[in-house]
C-alpha cells in the first residue's frame, strides 16, 4: 500500500469545512481511519481510498476550499496520472493511504489590518 502525506491549508470556517470533508471522503468512497486535532489551527485526517477515485477526491478537496501546497499537488496529479494510464482493474483498486494535515488560516483584509491598527494608536 502506497502513503503519502500532504499539506494544505484553507480560509474556510473549521466546524463548516469537517462535516463537509468527512462527507466527501466518503462519497469517494474512502475511509477516515482517524482524523486528529494537532494544535487549535491544525487537523489531521488519515484515509484510505482507491487508486481509482483520487481524482473525485482531489476535486472535492479544491471544491470545499482546501488549498493544496506545491507539493500536495504534485503528489495528486501523479496519482491521477498514474490512474489514467493503468488499464489493469485490479491495479485501480489498489489502496492508498494519504495523510491530510490541514491549518485554518484567518482570512486578514486590508480593512481588518487598517481597523486593528488604529485601535492599537
Amino acid at each position: 500500500m502506497q502513503s503519502l502525506d500532504i499539506q494544505a491549508f484553507t480560509y474556510e470556517q473549521r466546524h463548516g469545512l469537517l462535516p463537509a470533508l468527512t462527507v466527501a471522503f466518503s462519497n469517494c468512497g474512502g475511509w477516515v481511519l482517524e482524523r486528529k486535532t494537532l494544535s487549535p489551527t491544525n487537523m489531521e485526517f488519515r484515509v484510505e481510498i482507491q487508486l481509482r477515485a483520487v481524482l473525485d477526491l482531489y476535486a472535492e478537496l479544491v471544491a470545499h476550499g482546501v488549498e493544496l501546497t506545491r507539493s500536495g499537488h504534485e503528489t495528486l496529479t501523479g496519482l491521477c496520472t498514474r490512474r489514467k494510464h493503468l488499464r489493469i482493474t485490479a491495479e485501480l483498486g489498489k489502496i492508498v493511504a494519504i495523510r491530510l494535515e490541514i491549518s485554518f488560516l484567518d482570512d486578514v483584509t486590508l480593512h481588518s489590518l487598517l481597523a486593528c491598527g488604529s485601535r492599537l494608536a
